[in-house]
């Protein structure tokens, strides 16, 4: 359910109240169950756009196999996030998670960071030391960043991927580890492959298992509840009161392409708390690049666009008729229905 937070004064219609939602996981069933009301989160990951419910679907279906998984997507859609999701749902759960982020690991130093090294293997080798694959035995290593992996790499990769098997750096001795293998990458990895920065024979070994998440300005009716999520995060980390989002500024957050996704959403719901002094966050709240845009109440008949603001306002003048509803914003019924099936929480606060 949605328990809303008001401010002790209470909230009119052109306020939008911070909602804190409420969550069925079920980490022993091994899938992901509807809350009665609404389906909004999955192993930490926030979403009710019909393209995340698929993406919980999809981790679910996954988890319980030990195939490659290769998680594509711009910076920010939460890769990490997934990767994780589908390590907690696996029966490794309980064994390491262990990222790597190929982009931050130096040239020289990738091998022994992926591998290991034996005592003398080169300069500075004082002692024998376990590589990240080595660590993670049992349990789930997550290559993020794969595109820019080194040549070098690439091919010792692919070998372990071929029979879960390597030498450390300077040794001879094979060893032998059982990890699953989640890769990510915000670049297109075909294009790499026919740009010859990445191996063909190693794609093909990483992409048994692909999930391509959306980004941000694809999933329009989750900014909402990430809004509120990540304003709800700060009020209770330094224990201020309940703070309402006004209607204009959730209006700026929603239509706004967001090109940082979700991790440039949080970032924007932060600046925006510090800045907030009272009990409603409101557009001069916002960072500087939301200022210059306009603000659109109605629907652009012209295009025939809608917001989520002018269709709630018009379902509440129409007392909640989408027939009447569909003819003031000068749309087909199907084509409102389609948008209230994007956004479910419009009816429901109407009818609240």
């Amino acid at each position: 359910m949605l328990n809303q937070v008001n401010d002790t004064g209470g909230t009119g219609d052109r306020n939008t109240c911070v909602e804190i939602p409420s969550f069925k996981d079920d980490s022993n069933s091994g899938c992901w169950k509807q809350n009665e009301k609404t389906s909004n989160i999955f192993q930490n990951i926030l979403g009710q756009n019909r393209k995340m419910i698929e993406i919980f679907r999809q981790i679910s279906n996954v988890a319980e196999y030990d195939y490659p998984v290769l998680i594509s997507g711009e910076t920010g859609t939460g890769k990490e996030l997934v990767a994780k999701a589908i390590h907690k749902e696996s029966r490794r759960k309980a064994l390491p998670f262990v990222p790597i982020n190929c982009a931050a690991l130096p040239e020289g130093l990738i091998e022994s960071e992926l591998f290991g090294h034996v005592k003398g293997a080169f300069s500075g080798a004082v002692r024998d030391k376990r590589g990240r694959f080595e660590i993670a035995d049992g349990g789930t290593i997550f290559l993020d960043e794969v595109a820019d992996l080194y040549k070098s790499a690439q091919i010792k990769l692919l070998r372990f991927l071929e029979d879960g098997k390597f030498e450390k750096v300077g040794g001879e001795k094979t060893v032998s580890v059982n990890v699953k293998v989640i890769s990510a990458t915000n670049k297109d990895l075909k294009k790499q492959v026919k740009k010859d920065n990445f191996r063909e024979d190693l794609y093909y070994r990483l992409n048994v298992i692909p999930i391509q998440l959306p980004p941000l300005r694809e999933r329009k009716n989750d900014i909402p509840l990430l809004v509120n999520h990540f304003l709800q995060q700060a009020v209770r980390k330094y224990n201020r009161n309940p703070i309402i989002v006004s209607d204009e500024a959730m209006l700026l957050l929603v239509e706004y392409e967001w090109p940082g996704n979700v991790r440039e959403l949080q970032n924007a719901v932060q600046f925006a708390f510090v800045k907030c002094h009272g009990v409603e966050l409101t557009p001069d709240n916002l960072p500087m690049e939301f200022k210059a845009k306009r603000i659109h109440w109605a629907v652009c008949k012209g295009s025939r666009r809608l917001d989520m603001f002018s269709v709630k306002s018009t379902l509440e003048k129409t007392g909640g008729n989408k027939a009447k509803t569909a003819r003031h914003l000068g749309v087909g019924r199907a084509t409102l229905y389609r948008f209230l099936d994007d956004y479910p929480v419009i009816p429901k606060s109407v009818c609240a």
